[in-house]
């Protein structure tokens, strides 16, 4: 596709920028249309040294505002749409999750049609497809089993919805007479620097005398490096630009995994931070059915305050669920089809994550010295 343009939405997010980052080597590639609603001052700096090697235009705009995906997507040849709000722990008002990760991925499919875009391209999450019950086990989960998430937690209910939008577009006629070809990816729990659930953890740790808290011991899971799924993106768009591969990659989803070992959030949390002397906590928890149930009975006293008190639980019984559950995929799918391979070692991804930490570690040092003074 001799100078094409392609649209990152979510482009000022933890994957959003990976995946501009990686853009900028694509062959042929004659601009890069970076959409988030909020640039950080850093990022567009970053953005801007990029401009000597391609065109990089910074759209601040909103997902549901249908002037600004018209503009955006005005002579684009390609949509990668990761823009959402991630929320496992249902703090965010329900309404605003749908709106975004729903209606706005059906405004966008609508401009996508309207400027004649052939292809979409839709970062989903594992969420969609579980886990629903931390009792059942999923090891090298595959697309062939069409799992479903049954949760009603905003989060995972919008992605669901929103994938199957995007699913359901595949073959759609385009305005110029064209066709629209349109897939999902569903990564695993992602991780990497400026990952704001490991900067969550580290910085309590922190604030812990280095201890990290431990919620999800009995956890196997295969969570995947910032960097692969953005690179799972780049062979997603390449795929579908070849004109003999995209009927068979149209329409369909890909787990994304890579090589990091299967293991629980809490190892992965410790392995990636016990070289800064963190530990993990070893004090007794809960049974896990017993985390369950009084989850269940935190629900029903925020349900029974909710008309004069919005009071948001812990933890619910889709996080316990979510962080105690045997769930891992296999990456074989979009091996063959979109031939992907991870970009980076776990070796790789570890040593990247680690020096990121350290930086955090001597960042939380300063600040005690800054304070003592």
């Amino acid at each position: 596709m001799a100078g094409w343009i392609c649209l990152v939405t979510g482009a000022g997010g933890f994957l959003g920028q990976r995946i501009v980052r990686l853009l900028v080597e694509e062959k042929d590639l004659q601009e890069i249309r970076a959409l988030d609603k909020v640039f950080s001052p850093e990022l567009r700096e970053e953005f801007s040294k990029l401009q000597s090697k391609i065109k990089l235009t910074i759209l601040e705009g909103d997902i549901l505002d249908e002037q600004c995906l018209k503009k955006a997507c005005q002579d684009t040849s390609v949509i990668i749409h990761t823009a959402s709000i991630i929320d496992v722990m249902e703090v965010v008002h329900r309404e605003t999750i749908m709106n975004v990760n729903l209606k706005g991925t059906q405004l966008l499919l609508e401009a996508c049609v309207q400027a004649s875009v052939p292809i979409f391209i839709y970062t989903s999450t594992i969420e969609v497809a579980g886990p629903n019950s931390y009792r059942e086990i999923i090891q090298n989960g595959h697309e062939d089993e069409h799992l479903e998430s049954t949760w009603s937690a905003s989060y995972p209910y919008s992605k669901k919805l929103a994938e199957k939008a995007v699913l359901a577009a595949n073959g759609w006629a385009l305005k110029n007479g064209g066709t629209l070809h349109t897939c999902a990816l569903r990564p695993m729990y992602i991780y990497g620097e400026g990952s704001i659930f490991l900067y969550n953890h580290i910085y309590q740790a922190l604030r812990n005398n280095g201890i990290i808290k431990q919620s999800s011991k009995f956890s196997i899971v295969n969570p995947v490096y910032v960097g692969n799924v953005a690179w799972a993106h780049i062979l997603a768009s390449r795929t579908l630009q070849d004109p003999k591969k995209a009927p068979r990659v149209g329409g369909q989803f890909y787990y994304i995994s890579d090589d990091t070992p299967h293991q629980s959030y809490d190892n992965l949390n410790y392995s990636l931070s016990k070289e800064w002397g963190f530990s993990l906590d070893s004090r007794m928890s809960l049974p896990l059915f017993l985390e369950y149930w009084l989850a269940f009975l935190l629900e029903i006293v925020s349900f029974l305050l909710s008309p004069i008190y919005k009071y948001h639980p812990p933890f619910t019984r889709h996080t316990v669920t979510l962080l105690n559950s045997v769930f891992t995929f296999s990456y074989k799918k979009a091996q063959r089809d979109l031939g992907y391979e991870p970009l980076f070692s776990w070796e790789e991804a570890k040593q990247k994550t680690m020096e990121w930490i350290g930086s955090i570690v001597k960042e939380h040092k300063k600040s005690l010295k800054t304070k003592t003074h």
